[in-house]
């Protein structure tokens, strides 16, 4: 640190972490926009635009963790942010829907590289009983900018959807410029390189699970869906082999095998599947059935984010008083309760009566869960393994988006037209069922929390760790 307040850093480091999260999710509200440019592609090969950066983001974000560790988490989290910046201006002047996905990858293979870095920058600038204050902010801001993609990009949108790409480019640019002035050079030589082939396992398990799954009403659910399906376990469980034998794993198996650590993961992934779901169907249904332009669609849409932003700030501030999982517990509750109010939306407009309660619910069940999955997940890990478990968890969250992607076009299928609100209401029904067990699941957790005192000597000893977290 150069002597400035650790929280100008952090505010800088948030542009970046804002502006990743963001595009995880402001494609939806292109949709509509894309498909009108990119007419030759289906739903389920536009659908590769937000799945394939979530994969690659999820795959690669524990692998660049640790090479930050080693070749130095300021290096890294330029070199990544810059990758993004490249990015995001390839996908803005992409002629294809082909070449707009491949731009996204690189996009993701930046954003995988910003996101352990930037916690990894922070975390040792502020003292030791300040950074679960730190890491709550740092998660909500991720899911800040989850929540904002829709109605911001339905402003963006209005312009041409090449926007939601090209404001990336200057925020990224300010970003590198006032990163260095803020934070030194961290990093552990004596570390061990990342596994390379792991991440391609882990890749390529993911994305065989969603080609398979995206892709199954369009090739009518044949052998290409079961061999994608078969090709999908094959890696998975080559992945798991890999990482136990590996000295620096891409999977985590040393945390998942802690109850707690993996019943929070457990549960992000998904509540991430159902959010992941629900912003794709908000946005189609909006449009398609309601007739809605992409910025009535995201002004639509914009209560749930502002109520998930106020409820994710005031869950950080509550986190350490009640314990994060009864938290977010009611929150995946509250999410499963406002898809049952989108399943009686009807074909003609009537947002404030119909609409409206199902958007407030999910904003706020979504505003509790945000921080306090991640929270719960870090409850009891010990400083050394924090930033591996940071990555981890994080990687959930984009596995479950990308996973709910294809399991929404799946469940939605390419309905005639007499059948789309029922494909709709399927679709909401797969959403609420996601949040309904990962509330559920978290309840569990903070009942068998409570009787065991275990939250008291997790924070306790969360509280006594010190030094910068390594992976």
């Amino acid at each position: 640190m150069t002597g400035r307040s650790p929280w100008r850093g952090f505010a800088v480091i948030s542009a970046a972490i804002f502006t990743v999260s963001l595009d995880l999710f402001i494609v939806n509200i292109a949709f509509p926009a894309l498909r009108a440019d990119f007419g030759e592609a289906s739903v389920s090969g536009l659908s590769w635009v937000l799945s394939a950066y979530a994969i690659v983001y999820a795959a690669l974000l524990v692998p660049f963790g640790k090479l930050g560790d080693l070749a130095g988490r300021l290096r890294v989290f330029r070199a990544g942010l810059s990758l993004f910046v490249l990015g995001s201006a390839l996908c803005a002047v992409a002629p294809t829907a082909a070449l707009l996905v491949a731009a996204r990858v690189v996009q993701a293979i930046g954003a995988a590289a910003i996101t352990p870095t930037s916690l990894g920058l922070v975390l040792p600038t502020f003292p030791p009983e300040r950074r679960a204050t730190v890491i709550g902010a740092w998660a909500a801001l991720g899911g800040l900018g989850a929540a904002m993609g829709p109605p911001l990009g339905g402003l963006l949108v209005e312009l041409s959807w090449h926007w939601i790409f090209v404001i990336n480019v200057p925020v990224g640019l300010l970003c590198l410029a006032l990163v260095g002035r803020h934070f030194s050079e961290v990093r552990n030589p004596s570390g061990l390189l990342p596994d390379g082939l792991g991440a391609l396992l882990a890749t390529g398990a993911v994305g065989l699970l969603a080609l398979g799954l995206a892709q199954g009403p369009e090739w009518s659910w044949d052998v290409r869906v079961i061999g994608s399906l078969a090709g999908a376990v094959v890696l998975g469980a080559a992945l798991v082999v890999r990482s136990r034998r590996h000295a620096a794993p891409v999977l985590a198996l040393d945390l998942l095998g802690s109850p707690h650590f993996a019943v929070a993961s457990l549960a992000t992934l998904v509540f991430f599947a159902g959010f992941g779901g629900l912003l794709l169907s908000n946005v189609l249904f909006l449009t398609e059935v309601w007739g809605y332009s992409s910025l009535q669609a995201g002004l639509a849409f914009a209560p749930g984010p502002m109520l998930a932003a106020i409820s994710a700030a005031l869950t950080g501030r509550l986190a350490n008083r009640v314990g994060p999982a009864t938290l977010a517990a009611p929150g995946g509750l509250l999410f499963a309760l406002g898809t049952v109010v989108y399943l009686g939306l009807g074909p003609e407009p009537d947002w404030l009566r119909s609409y409206l309660p199902g958007t407030v619910m999910t904003g706020i069940g979504v505003g509790l869960c945000l921080p306090s999955l991640t929270g719960s997940a870090l409850l009891a890990v010990p400083g050394p393994s924090l930033a591996t478990a940071v990555a981890t968890t994080t990687a959930f969250r984009q596995i479950g988006a990308a996973l709910g992607v294809a399991t929404w076009v799946a469940v939605h299928g390419t309905p005639a037209p007499g059948d789309v609100l029922a494909a709709f209401d399927r679709g909401f029904a797969v959403i609420g069922a996601c949040g309904l067990v990962a509330g559920t699941t978290m309840l569990i957790l903070s009942l068998r929390m409570r009787a065991g005192g275990y939250a008291a000597r997790a924070a306790g000893s969360r509280a006594a760790s010190s030094g910068a977290p390594a992976n």
